[in-house]
């Protein structure tokens, strides 16, 4: 005996496609809840301040890094530029450029490195003997 039925095929054909279908609508569904969940908040007055706030600070930052200054004025430690920006392209700074002749020959380059850390971060005192 034949246990199919002519329905029998319509019926499995018609449940697999409920089921592709299914899982089409769930993942359409995570989808969108998952865009909901990721949007940022609109921006609004105060966002446009934090922003401009950090652009300002950011800015600032670049410039120290194009001009001359004291990092440290009682130890005499200066900053200097590390890139030059003339407005067409940006060049080398002194900073740069010093390094570059230093470092020629790496030994002294080395050496005046390891003064200069020294003589700006000078050891920690020995911790105190109690006994």
């Amino acid at each position: 005996m034949n246990s199919e039925s002519c329905c029998g095929d319509k019926a499995r054909i018609g449940a697999y496609c409920v089921g592709i279908l299914g899982s089409f609508l769930v993942m359409a569904g995570i989808v969108w809840l998952m865009r909901q969940y990721t949007q940022p908040p609109p921006v609004d007055g105060k966002r446009i301040e934090e922003r401009r706030k950090a652009a300002a600070e950011a800015n600032l930052a670049v410039k120290e890094l194009e001009t001359y200054g004291y990092i440290d004025a009682t130890k005499g430690q200066v900053r200097l530029p590390v890139v030059e920006n003339d407005g067409q392209k940006l060049k080398l700074g002194r900073a740069a450029q010093l390094t570059l002749q230093e470092w020629k020959d790496p030994a002294a380059g080395r050496s005046n490195l390891i003064a200069r850390w020294n003589k700006f971060n000078p050891p920690p005192k020995p911790p105190p003997s109690f006994e």
